[in-house]
């Protein structure tokens, strides 16, 4: 045997052995659990929704891997069925159209996006719809640049004004905080005093835009005891990257007694006036 030969016959080997070992990576990699998740920053039961999410976001990336993987295969089915043989001149026998073959990859592809736009707007309309009567509603404002919260149904309020605005990262404790009582039923009314914001908190898998003159909803109800991240997600001017808040979701005793420590009332609409032109003034 040449030492060509020798050569190909070892690069064979090693190519079969990073198939395998490539493909076995791949299989156990489905049963970890950041695939069970789709490598998203939360657990099933953050909040009533997430699950809906992740089965949804999970689903998707198998049904786009299924089709991948079947386009790949034809594609080289086609490479190598049709390539042109030895001794071979010239161009194959051309085909004008094939009706059969026509139908069936219009009416496929259509069925498949049919398929998936029925889910996502099933899971997007469950996860959109209000509740009747939730058992706490607050009034989050954004605002240049940090979040007020007015807990309506005990009409307290929280009002925040970010401080050192620097580009520096801020400590926990310098942050506004939204507390939400586990397992309780959530409507946050959006609402901005000033441009658009967005109201995200990743661990949650929803985001929400907030416009001045309009309230937008989101309906939660959290299911894990814990501190979560939250920012702005809408470019709102100069300091949008240090527009940060947490939540933190603790139990129904923890919520009542800090919501009891706030200061009562709601900060509205003459808030909103007396702010928006302080705030042009400022600009100025």
């Amino acid at each position: 045997m040449s030492s060509q030969d020798r050569t190909s016959s070892r690069r064979a080997r090693i190519f079969k052995i990073s198939a395998v070992t490539s493909a076995g990576a791949l299989f156990l990699s489905g049963c970890s659990a950041e695939a069970q998740r789709g490598w998203l920053p939360t657990e099933r039961d953050t909040t009533n929704h997430t699950g809906r999410i992740m089965d949804l976001w999970v689903n998707s990336w198998i049904a786009a891997l299924a089709v991948g993987v079947l386009t790949w295969a034809l594609i080289l089915w086609c490479i190598i069925a049709y390539r042109r043989r030895k001794n071979e001149t010239g161009y194959p026998r051309q085909l004008s159209y094939n009706l059969p073959l026509e139908i069936f990859y219009t009416a496929i592809p259509l069925f498949m996006v049919l398929v998936l736009f029925y889910f996502t707007d099933q899971d997007i309309r469950a996860i959109s719809e209000r509740v009747d009567d939730p058992d706490v509603v607050v009034d989050v404002r954004g605002k240049q640049w940090s979040w007020d919260f007015n807990y309506v149904t005990e009409d307290k309020y929280d009002l925040n004004v970010q401080v050192n605005l620097d580009g520096q990262e801020k400590a926990e404790s310098e942050m506004p905080t939204l507390y939400l009582p586990v397992n309780q039923t959530v409507e946050l009314q959006l609402n901005s005093r000033d441009v658009q914001h967005s109201f995200w908190v990743p661990a949650f898998l929803q985001k929400m835009d907030l416009y001045p003159g309009r309230t937008n909803y989101i309906n939660i109800t959290p299911g894990i005891e814990g501190t979560y991240e939250g920012k702005c997600a809408e470019l709102c001017g100069e300091y949008h990257s240090e527009m940060l808040f947490n939540v933190k979701v603790v139990s129904e005793a923890e919520y009542d007694a800090y919501v009891a420590s706030l200061p009562d009332g709601q900060v509205g609409s003459e808030y909103d006036r007396v702010y928006n032109s302080e705030s042009s003034e400022v600009r100025r």
